[in-house]
């Protein structure tokens, strides 16, 4: 019976270790293609990377159409802390947004 424990806990730990960068895996990828018209993505990674984004078709004035994309990411960085960026990407540029980036 200890020796169960032991070996439950010796799984629970190797479980729990970080996965290597060079060995992640995708673990949950959804994306719903529309055409021309946008999209929506989503991933999911072994090694706590995940992201989402959408996008949509705009028109903007004289006839001019581009795609217009919302979306965000996550990952741990080295000091173990989680880093959310938030961004925009449509007529003004990209537009990243989180607490860690400096603004001016």
């Amino acid at each position: 019976m200890k020796f169960l424990i032991a070996f439950a806990v010796v799984l629970a730990v190797a479980l729990a270790a970080p996965v290597d960068e060079k060995d992640a895996q995708i673990v949950k990828y959804d994306n719903d293609h529309q055409g021309i018209d946008g999209y929506n993505v989503a991933y999911e990674t072994s090694n706590g990377i995940s992201g989402k984004e959408q996008a949509e078709l705009r028109k903007f004035p004289d006839d001019v159409a581009a795609i217009v994309v919302r979306g965000s990411y996550s990952y741990t960085g080295a000091d173990g802390q989680v880093y959310t960026v938030n961004y925009v990407a449509d007529e003004n540029g990209f537009q990243p947004d989180a607490a860690h980036i400096p603004r001016a």
